[in-house]
């Protein structure tokens, strides 16, 4: 029988509807019930490509003996943590403070009143490595709440009274200047993997904000060791098998520190990320590879990702169908030298297996490989028979059992792909993707907004989830619609930008200048959600840093200005002592200590002048294009800036200061170049 979870629109959720345990989705109603029973709450956090929620689901809450124990005794509470970050979060930072780690799945037990006593991630089905069975702990659990209800209510309180004193003030530390985007950059260089690129050792990440940090500090100081850092980090993910080296895209991390074999799961916000990344990294150093890599990065999102409704999917799952049936990680994307040898005859095979490091052994499990680059750029050699075994590769594989999409938008990961296809297309002259930019950010507006300019955040088949945006989704999707407008010219992305940073200021900072992580007037959970470390994705914090900032320079607005700063104070504390997870913040730094610049062109959206000002390397500048008489009612930094002598014309200000304006585009890229 279905349980509630059938009538939500999370993929996640509804791979749960039909397991015996009686889910309830997150709501007072769940707590109620509990409530009326006299009965712990049992929360479970998942998402829908998360293996290990796979496996638990499949282990335990697939049990009858399991599900009737846990009917019986708990109410039951399923929840997406892309629907809901802010529940996510919130107990996360209980899990960890009481456990010192986290992960999905999370598996926490709550009173009626929502407060968690008792925490962990998967539980086993029998004990193993240590770990008790997950039988034994909803036993252990049951007898706690039976017997020693005092003691669960004292340590439940004492656990909420902790994490309400974590808040953090604004302005939590001086704005980083000179002194600390250099203690930045020096740890980042004792952090650095030389052998293999990337930060710290197994399982190593794509660090994407750090690169874009790197970057930006390389354009303003001239570091080279910055440059280096970024571009080697780039060449080796690239290489390795963290890269689909048939069909584009990333992999959510490498499980070793070689980025060799990947967690096969691929994620929306690691693709837009990366794709960015190696947009700017070509911007600044004109590497084929990194050419390569962002086009067919923004391929493999529109080819894979795309929805009927013009947004991007959330993921595609790491597991899918073997030869044997078997649902097995890495089945669609990992190669045997005699499944090579199949589809290619003796002779490519053995080239191939040369080439992308295909060994009689394997890589990866049961003798197969992950698809890599094994030699060095110079040892490449015969391009054109590597692009034939690749199309030959390419196509056997589309004959496999596909990973499973979760088909939902995420608003803020959707506003980091536009910002990477606006980009990528503006580029390399690829209008194809800014239009599949514009249809995502179309859908954003429709959908998403709605009437009234509050984000929600998700959607399913054009259809707005229940759940509210946090400031994650107004700061990336702010990003996403500044990055539009700068390329199309449209200025109505501007106006879109500002709706949602003025929401920004009304609801998500507090009196100190702090960000929230939810609105001042969302569900209310035991402590207001407030991070500012980036993860995988920027921080809500650190991503409405650098919208206020970029929309403050477009309109001159000072308050947004002066939220910007108040916001990046953070960055200037956490920045010398952790650059790794606050890598966006300290990009964002760069672009307010390089001004950032302002750049206006009078003249053809698309002509030499604009694409001129798109490829300028200055941290965070910001471009306005237009050739109408009206241009300035959309964009403000191009009113009174007329073509000079009817030819197209560039104005660069920084620090309330502009140049003379020019309309040579040599003399243009001089002022951009950093």
């Amino acid at each position: 029988m279905a349980n509630r979870l059938a009538q939500t629109t999370s993929p996640y959720l509804l791979q749960h509807a039909d397991n015996p345990v009686d889910w309830w989705p997150w709501s007072p109603e769940a707590f109620e019930e509990a409530r009326r029973r006299g009965v712990p709450v049992l929360l479970s956090v998942g998402y829908a490509s998360c293996h290990w929620c796979h496996v638990m689901a499949h282990e335990s809450f697939e049990d009858p003996a399991v599900a009737d124990y846990l009917n019986a005794h708990f109410v039951p509470v399923k929840v997406d943590r892309e629907e809901r970050p802010d529940v996510d979060a919130v107990y996360m930072e209980a899990v960890q403070a009481a456990t010192g780690q986290g992960g999905w799945p999370m598996t926490v037990f709550l009173t009626d009143d929502a407060e968690p006593f008792y925490f962990g991630t998967y539980f086993p089905p029998e004990p193993r490595h240590g770990m008790p069975s997950f039988q034994q702990v909803l036993e252990g659990v049951v007898a706690a709440w039976t017997d020693r209800r005092e003691e669960v209510a004292e340590v439940a309180g004492r656990i909420v009274r902790d994490l309400a004193g974590r808040s953090l003030a604004g302005g939590e530390g001086a704005l980083p200047g000179e002194p600390e985007l250099a203690q930045a950059l020096l740890r980042l260089t004792r952090d650095y993997d030389e052998k293999h690129g990337g930060f710290g050792g197994a399982p190593k990440f794509p660090p994407s904000m750090v690169i874009e940090f790197l970057l930006r500090h390389h354009a303003r100081t001239g570091s080279e060791g910055a440059l280096q850092m970024a571009a080697d980090s780039c060449a080796a993910m690239a290489r390795g098998g963290i890269y689909d080296q048939l069909g584009g895209g990333f992999a959510r991390y490498a499980v070793d520190g070689e980025w060799t074999v990947p967690h096969f799961e691929k994620m929306l916000y690691d693709n837009a990320l990366l794709c960015r990344v190696y947009a700017h990294l070509w911007r600044a150093t004109g590497s084929d590879l990194a050419r390569r890599v962002a086009l067919e990065t923004a391929d493999f999102m529109v080819r894979e990702l795309r929805t009927t409704e013009g947004g991007f999917a959330s993921a595609l799952d790491a597991d899918s169908e073997d030869e044997r049936g078997r649902h097995v990680e890495g089945a669609f994307y990992v190669w045997t030298p005699a499944q090579l040898r199949e589809v290619l005859g003796e002779e490519d095979a053995a080239f191939a297996a040369d080439h992308f490091g295909v060994t009689e052994e394997g890589t990866f499990e049961e003798g197969s490989s992950v698809l890599r680059l094994v030699r060095t750029a110079e040892e490449d050699t015969d391009a054109d028979r590597v692009a034939d075994v690749r199309a030959r590769l390419l196509a056997a594989r589309e004959l496999r059992v596909r990973p499973e999409r979760d088909d939902k938008i995420v608003a803020a990961w959707n506003g980091l792909a536009i910002a990477a296809l606006a980009e990528t297309g503006a580029y390399f002259d690829r209008p194809d993707l800014v239009e599949r930019a514009t249809e995502a950010a179309d859908l954003l507006v429709r959908v998403h907004m709605g009437d009234v300019a509050r984000l929600c955040r998700t959607s399913k088949d054009g259809r707005a989830g229940e759940n509210s945006g946090v400031l994650e989704d107004y700061g990336d999707v702010a990003e996403g619609f500044l990055a539009l407008a700068s390329v199309t010219g449209e200025g109505a992305w501007l106006d879109f930008a500002g709706f949602l940073l003025d929401i920004v200021l009304e609801r998500f900072t507090g009196e100190g200048g702090q960000l929230f992580d939810t609105a001042d007037d969302a569900e209310r959970l035991i402590r207001r959600p407030q991070d500012p470390t980036d993860s995988a994705t920027p921080a809500g914090w650190t991503a409405a840093a650098g919208a206020l900032l970029s929309y403050a320079a477009h309109t001159g607005s000072e308050a947004h200005r002066t939220a910007a700063e108040g916001a990046l104070g953070i960055v200037g504390a956490l920045g010398p002592k952790a650059p790794r997870f606050i890598g966006w913040g300290l990009a964002v730094a760069e672009a307010l200590l390089d001004g950032p610049r302002e750049v206006a062109v009078a003249g053809p959206v698309g002509g030499e002048l604009h694409r001129t000002a798109l490829l300028g390397r200055a941290p965070g500048a910001v471009v306005a294009a237009g050739e109408t008489a009206d241009a300035g009612t959309e964009f403000p930094l191009l009113v009174d800036r007329p073509m000079a002598g009817g030819e197209p014309t560039a104005y660069v200000c920084r620090h309330f200061v502009c140049d003379a304006p020019t309309t040579d585009a040599e003399e243009l890229a001089g002022k951009l170049g950093g």
